[in-house]
């Protein structure tokens, strides 16, 4: 006699995922079936509602999901947990639509966080404001004079400091990477600096504990079941392991270590996919370049917006200003000394291409690790590229471009033949519209060629879909995908939630167990409360009614069960 199921799922639009071609930017609504069955965090059928219910037993959950849509649990191949959970328990300052938005925001956490003795604010994004620019020095200073204030920039590249906090970390930031006017500091710094601020604000144990559950917490309610977490000389890893040990974890999480732990990780003996069903590690993460927020990510020609001819990629003298027109009023923006410069206005290596030549041939040939690294900026994916060729595994360990906004052609083809993974950001082509960020930093030309997925797709480079936090939503990034602006970034819904199913899955080598409602695959299912092919043009409008990971119900927004 068949075993009972545990769990049901009936009068359902289940959308496997499973038989779509992945190389396809077009790719059709599949056909849904009816029904799937679950037992000991398993899928064991999948069919119509008259077949799945002979695994009906006396104590089978069933949920009746009233005609919605099923997929895949939603993999998050980029994510930075306890920094979402930051968002979650400071200052949340990405949806102020002003500088005074923001700064009203810190001030209502100030209330509230009297406890603290630093006010922290995160995601803000002065591209989408009428003013146009960084917060500054004196803009925190309204805030609080007695205590330290931090407000980070939305691409965790950029910050910006009160005058106490200034004071308190005046010798720790490397003077290249603080912005001045004349020869005050603006309260802006960037890259390097920015890690003398983590390390100031870094959150003990508990309190990490905290953040993560708050930010797992979150992910579920927005469909998520598996996150790749990039982590850095935190807490967080214990935690997880904690979590999972008393049964707690409600997510699955893939841990991919920055490189400067990777003596740590070959030492302690940890290898890419070693772990447990709920925490496994990952790959090595590294960077290139910094953002184009920042003005910092690497490119081939200066950034558009640069006043002169191509001064300093920091735009000093804007007295914190990130937007166009903001630069010293002789025009010069502090960058004479960079005018012969051939790298002056072209941005900044954050980790150089020596370097990461060097960290990619120990951490392959010592530990066979995946590679995970970021480069944005198409000087810095050409570096990326490179270094992943002179790899002796090549293909077989599936390394990955973090981000891959303004790749080339050429570029896509290599990939492709190297078997490297696109790990994208679709909520990216936030900025992509005319007028928005890419046009500020990049003209028109060079906006309308970021975050090309059709093309990666055409060229066959394996795409995988992810948030980076800015803001974790799977739902927005389809959204934006299916909606992206030109034609060589845009994915049928159907392409578009397969990258952030299967396509993720098959970027942390887990597509024999996640990415697609299969029997034998991990029963981490999101139900939503209306159908993406339905309303493409409101996908981020949809709800998700119920998560569960590994069979077990983690978010539930009100479905009938029996």
């Amino acid at each position: 006699m068949t075993e009972a199921a545990d769990t049901l799922l009936v009068d359902a639009r289940v959308y496997s995922l499973a038989d779509v071609d992945g190389t396809d930017p077009d790719a059709p609504e599949p056909n849904p079936t009816e029904a799937l069955a679950i037992r000991d965090g398993e899928i064991v059928h999948v069919g119509r509602e008259y077949e799945v219910r002979f695994l009906e037993g006396v104590e089978t959950n069933v949920i009746d999901c009233e005609g919605r849509p099923v997929l895949p649990g939603f993999i998050d191949a980029h994510t930075h947990v306890e920094n979402l959970g930051q968002y979650l328990v400071h200052a949340d300052l990405s949806a102020a639509e002003t500088l005074e938005g923001a700064l009203d925001a810190l001030a209502t956490h100030a209330g509230d966080a009297s406890d603290r003795e630093w006010l922290l604010g995160f995601g803000y994004d002065e591209s989408e404001w009428p003013e146009n620019r960084y917060l500054s020095a004196s803009d925190l200073d309204a805030v609080s004079e007695d205590r330290p204030v931090v407000a980070m920039r939305v691409d965790m590249h950029t910050a910006s400091l009160n005058s106490v906090a200034l004071e308190r970390l005046t010798g720790s930031m490397p003077d290249d990477d603080v912005e001045t006017e004349g020869d005050d500091p603006t309260g802006v710094v960037v890259e390097e600096a920015t890690e003398a601020v983590w390390d100031a604000i870094e959150p003990d144990y508990a309190e990490t504990r905290d953040l993560v559950i708050a930010a797992l917490e979150h992910a579920n309610v927005l469909g998520v079941t598996s996150v790749h977490d990039k982590v850095r000389q935190s807490h967080a890893p214990r935690v997880y392991r904690d979590l999972e040990a008393a049964g707690e974890l409600t997510c699955r999480v893939r841990l991919d270590y920055w490189s400067d732990h990777l003596e740590s990780v070959l030492d302690a003996g940890l290898a890419t996919n070693g772990g447990s069903e709920f925490v496994e590690m990952g790959g090595i993460k590294s960077f290139t370049d910094g953002s184009f927020g920042g003005r910092t990510a690497k490119l081939f020609e200066p950034y558009a917006d640069l006043p002169g001819d191509g001064g300093d990629s920091r735009d000093d003298g804007n007295g914190g200003g990130g937007g166009v027109g903001n630069g010293d009023s002789d025009g010069d923006d502090n960058g004479d000394s960079n005018r012969d410069d051939p790298g002056a206005g072209r941005g900044q290596w954050v980790v150089d291409p020596d370097e990461l030549e060097e960290i990619a041939a120990k951490a392959t040939a010592e530990g066979d690790y995946q590679l995970t690294v970021h480069a944005i900026g198409d000087e810095a994916i050409e570096e990326t590229i490179s270094a992943f060729e002179a790899t002796a595994n090549g293909g077989s360990a599936r390394h990955r471009v973090e981000h891959v906004e303004l790749a080339t052609d050429d570029h896509l083809e290599r990939m492709a033949e190297a078997g490297i993974v696109a790990s994208v950001q679709p909520n990216f082509l936030q900025w992509a519209g005319e007028g928005g960020l890419y046009d500020q930093r990049l003209g028109v030309e060079r906006r309308e060629r970021t975050n090309r997925y059709r093309s990666m797709l055409e060229a066959g480079v394996p795409l995988a879909f992810g948030s980076d936090c800015m803001p974790l939503d799977p739902l927005l990034g389809v959204h934006h995908a299916v909606n992206a602006p030109v034609e060589a970034q845009r994915l049928s819904v159907t392409a578009a939630l397969r990258a952030y199913t299967a396509g993720a899955a098959y970027a942390g080598f887990d597509e024999g167990r996640l990415g697609t409602l299969e029997v034998s695959k991990k029963a981490d299912i999101t139900v939503l409360e209306a159908s993406p092919w339905d309303r493409p043009e409101q996908i981020d409008e949809i709800d998700v009614a119920m998560t569960l990971v590994d069979g077990a119900v983690v978010h539930d927004a009100g479905l009938e069960s029996s």
